[in-house]
């Protein structure tokens, strides 16, 4: 069903047929999950398969937390490493970011009470910032802009502005798809020209994705070389691939697995 959801947030409908090929499933068990999800009004039934709800959800942060979790959460960990004590945070939106600010929060070092706060998190994703502001010990600074009803992301002119005017340490932007020649890219112009600017406005600039999201292309590029110094994926990477990203310049880091996974 993640998957299924994940499926229909990128291609807006689906045929039965078309998502059990895609899914490798048979067409029963496509017919009885999207049965399933229209129960919860996630998804609306048509003649020949599924198309988008009304209530537009973002799939991604509600059900995909489940898809490609164990290396979302090594990624988190180690960009969590990066981060020094009384830095300046930027944070795109999406799952894997969604992450490393949970593990931020998990540092005991962030953690001791203090007059001042520990950090400071900038982000423009409206989840991120909920969960972060019931932490005293974290500053979280907010985008304004228009939220995207699927992705909880703030995009816009008023999101430029403010990231305009503030600098930030470090920046952990997320991706939809990771590609050698194309850099960073996500569904989104909107999305890609915020993630952009926030990566700029960042002494190091990093883009984590896991090794799933190598090769792909999305619509909207954020930026290669140019912008990132630093590549954080999962060992699942090729070396093949990771030498491609080398030789255009970024420092391609990998996260090391929990051995508990």
């Amino acid at each position: 069903m993640n998957a299924l959801l994940e499926l229909l947030g990128q291609r807006g409908s689906v045929e039965v047929e078309e998502a059990a090929t895609a899914l490798e499933v048979s067409a029963a068990t496509m017919r009885r999950d999207m049965d399933a999800l229209a129960e919860q009004q996630l998804l609306t039934r048509t003649r020949g398969g599924a198309v988008l709800s009304a209530v537009t959800y973002d799939l991604p942060i509600r059900y995909k937390r489940g898809h490609h979790v164990g290396a979302k959460q090594s990624l988190a960990r180690a960009a969590a490493a990066m981060v020094e004590r009384g830095s300046v945070v930027g944070l795109s939106g999406g799952t894997t970011t969604t992450e490393i600010a949970r593990a931020l929060t998990d540092r005991p070092d962030l953690a001791e009470p203090g007059p001042q706060p520990r950090l400071t998190i900038v982000t423009n994703a409206l989840n991120i910032a909920y969960e972060l502001a019931v932490r005293p010990q974290i500053k979280t600074v907010l985008t304004g802009g228009v939220a995207h009803s699927r992705t909880f992301e703030l995009t816009g002119p008023y999101s430029e502005l403010v990231l305009g005017e503030i600098t930030v340490d470090i920046a952990f932007i997320g991706a939809n798809g990771m590609d050698p020649q194309e850099g960073a890219t996500v569904h989104d112009e909107s999305e890609g020209r915020i993630n952009g600017l926030m990566a700029q406005r960042a002494e190091r600039a990093v883009v984590v994705t896991d090794s799933s999201k190598v090769g792909v292309r999305c619509f909207a590029r954020i930026g290669g070389p140019d912008l990132f110094d630093t590549f954080l994926t999962d060992s699942g990477i090729t070396d093949a691939d990771r030498h491609r990203f080398e030789e255009q310049g970024l420092t391609t880091v990998l996260a090391e697995p929990d051995p508990d996974d």
